[in-house]
């Protein structure tokens, strides 16, 4: 085998010998920005699979998020009052379908513990037992900031081993909350138990003029049941047409006006839209209900 040959089979033959020089000084990626084109030169090369390579990008965005960037905010939290009955707070149970709720006091900025849903099970079905208080079970609320990096509260929720936390401002009044789903959705996607089922997923009507709306409604589905006319030549979800007419990755709690809809982001990751919330014009209903 000759040293003369700049091609020789141990691997490098598809570099000149300046490229493998220069390989030599550069072997560890330097940033993030490196590992990110090091994944989807892998993923260009099929080394790695597509749902692989959106996972270890999802890793990579994991390490850049603060607590306040993947939280629900303080407006969608499912909580309940340390004061109601049983009777009070079931529905909201069997409604929001959670293993976890804050319980607070008087209001939201006062969380009194965490609900394990499981711990009230077979007092709260049982009409015999009636001596007992929702104080009785809870656990303590773990409290952050909402500069938290994301990443040490997934250690820490694994180590520690809680499932949710409480995000507060600089005042220390309740911004949102934040679970180990909401984190490991950011890696893997969106993750679905038994209780997402085909349906609520679609078209969910909250109230007269509002509705909770799967981004990914099918556009024709979403033009028959709100009497639009988005064109399916553009996209084939009414996320993707919400998408385009932002022009960027939105928010959660962004919001656009097309025609006589409003449509207000209630759940997105950095990839990709999840929900939204549609509203329509207070004309419109009067006008529907008029017609009925």
């Amino acid at each position: 085998m000759s040293d003369d040959n700049p091609h020789s089979s141990r691997g490098s033959a598809g570099k000149t010998w300046l490229e493998r020089i220069a390989s030599i000084f550069s072997a560890e990626p330097q940033d993030i920005s490196d590992l990110e084109d090091i994944i989807s030169e892998a993923a260009s090369r099929e080394l790695i699979d597509s749902d692989t390579k959106s996972m270890l990008q999802g890793v990579l965005d994991v390490s850049k998020m603060r607590a306040r960037d993947i939280m629900v905010p303080r407006s969608q939290m499912a909580t309940i009052d340390i004061e109601q009955p049983v009777s009070a707070f079931l529905p909201i149970l069997l409604e929001n379908n959670h293993s976890r709720y804050p319980v607070v006091n008087e209001d939201k900025d006062h969380v009194e513990g965490i609900l394990l849903v499981k711990d009230l099970l077979q007092y709260a079905l049982d009409p015999n037992q009636t001596d007992w208080h929702i104080g009785e079970f809870l656990r303590p609320a773990v409290i952050i900031p909402e500069s938290k990096r994301v990443d040490a509260l997934l250690k820490e929720f694994r180590q520690k081993r809680y499932h949710m936390a409480i995000v507060v401002d600089e005042y220390g009044g309740v911004s949102g909350l934040v679970t180990i789903e909401d984190i490991l959705e950011q890696i893997v996607g969106e993750i679905e138990d038994e209780h997402d089922d085909e349906e609520d997923n679609d078209i969910k009507k909250m109230a007269s003029r509002v509705f909770q709306v799967s981004a990914l409604t099918p556009l024709d589905e979403f033009n028959e049941s709100f009497g639009t006319g988005f064109d399916e030549e553009d996209a084939d979800t009414i996320g993707g047409i919400v998408l385009h007419a932002f022009g960027h990755m939105p928010e959660r709690g962004e919001s656009i006006q097309l025609g006589d809809l409003t449509f207000k982001v209630s759940k997105a990751n950095s990839r990709r839209l999840l929900q939204l919330q549609v509203i329509k014009a207070k004309q419109n209903v009067a006008a529907e209900d008029n017609g009925s």
